[in-house]
């Protein structure tokens, strides 16, 4: 079954507590978006800003940052479940997978959508969590849904047939109620989606892509 992981992309600290605070009972995960306004133009919080947080979610962080190995302790301090970084400034994959198993939480690998799936290097891919594809430009919201991901996703699924201990495979960016479902079907086991399922009712919101995404409709 497909998981919707709510993604929350904001500067504010109140923001991001009163967001997480409210899907508590709607969900078990969510993610928080780091950028370091390096990466991409404008900042996010900071994760230690979350070290306060009494949660009973599951917290992923991607870190759309620079060198993201320099953010992990940050992101454990929040509380994180899952660290999720992107590769393209990311100086050495393997010490970045290192640094977060020392920490015990779950790690993995994040390609921009012009970044092929071959830049993650062949030996690491056995020891991830999870694969995140972009499919939007990683820093900003509101993108449209760009279709390259999904032969990225196709890909990476290929892949991880000959993994005995296989990645989940995270779509992240652009997702709305008609692309969620080819998405699915084309291998992935997580689909983050952010203002689009904060916008009105939470709950309702994510029963809409839920339902779409679990639709038994082929890949056209």
């Amino acid at each position: 079954m497909v998981e919707i992981i709510p993604a929350i992309l904001t500067a504010s600290p109140v923001e991001a507590k009163e967001l997480l605070l409210k899907l508590e009972g709607v969900c078990d995960r969510a993610q928080i978006d780091i950028i370091d306004g390096v990466f991409a133009e404008g900042k996010t919080i900071d994760p230690a800003a979350l070290s306060d947080l009494d949660t009973i979610l599951e917290l992923d962080f991607h870190l759309m940052t620079k060198e993201p190995v320099d953010w992990v302790e940050r992101a454990v301090r929040g509380g994180a479940d899952r660290i999720i970084g992107q590769i393209e400034q990311m100086t050495n994959q393997a010490a970045f997978i290192g640094k977060i198993a020392e920490a015990g939480v779950s790690v993995g690998l994040a390609v921009d959508i012009d970044t092929p799936v071959s830049q993650i290097e062949p030996e690491i891919l056995t020891s991830l969590d999870v694969v995140l594809v972009m499919s939007v430009k990683a820093g900003r919201g509101g993108q449209e849904f760009d279709v390259r991901a999904i032969d990225k996703v196709k890909e990476l699924t290929k892949i991880r047939k000959n993994d005995a201990t296989p990645f989940r495979i995270c779509v992240d960016g652009g997702e709305t109620v008609t692309t969620v479902d080819d998405t699915h079907f084309a291998g992935a086991d997580e689909i983050a989606i952010g203002r689009r399922l904060f916008e009105g009712d939470i709950g309702k919101n994510l029963k809409k892509f839920q339902e779409a995404a679990h639709k038994l409709n082929p890949i056209k």
